[in-house]
């Protein structure tokens, strides 16, 4: 088969690093601009599933390309909680968020000449009933910007949540297992793979 070059499109570092925990590299990082406002009366997995696709539909690939999309949505019950404006709308995610049980669903796109591939994960998390200190504390940290939810689980915010209960890396931003199954059936193989049958 020949070269497929594998095109990512996102801007996520952490998407990157689970890329190359799995063995693949990049060869461009290509993220496209959609429009990302919900729906009227859109449920949150239905969300994250459509602007994975529409990222993918809004690059188009060469012959040789396989490009990677992904979407991360944070859903406590029907509400998705999209990336805080400010720190005031962090804080009320977060006090939303305390104490509870809520999902974080992330949809993965991969497109080809042949088409789209789309595998979708649901993951739970729970944070510990947070006090006005361990807010104020978080939010001093800086890390809930540009965050769905208005944290990071890889980031300070660990510190807050006691329990988790699905695929870890789909709630850094990209599930691995399904990740490298979309790549595989797009003819796309690791580092390593490649080089064991050099």
């Amino acid at each position: 088969m020949p070269h497929r070059r594998l095109i990512l499109g996102s801007a996520s570092p952490r998407r990157r690093e689970i890329l190359a925990q799995l063995g693949y590299e990049p060869e461009e990082v290509r993220p496209p601009h959609i429009d990302e406002t919900p729906l009227k009366g859109e449920l949150p997995r239905a969300y994250a599933r459509r602007l994975a696709r529409e990222k993918a539909e809004a690059l188009e690939p060469a012959p040789d390309e396989v490009i990677l999309c992904a979407d991360t949505t944070v859903a406590l019950g029907r509400r998705i909680l999209g990336k805080p404006e400010d720190e005031r709308e962090a804080a009320s995610f977060l006090r939303a968020l305390s104490g509870r049980r809520h999902r974080v669903i992330t949809a993965v796109a991969v497109r080809d000449a042949a088409g789209i591939r789309e595998r979708d994960v649901v993951s739970l998390v729970r944070f510990k009933r947070l006090s006005e200190e361990d807010i104020a504390e978080y939010l001093a940290t800086g890390d809930w910007r540009g965050k769905a939810g208005g944290y990071a689980i890889q980031g300070p915010a660990a510190g807050l949540i006691p329990w988790v209960s699905g695929s870890w890396s789909a709630i850094v931003g990209l599930p691995a297992y399904e990740t490298r199954q979309l790549l595989r059936a797009a003819g796309l193989r690791p580092r390593h793979s490649q080089e064991a049958h050099a």
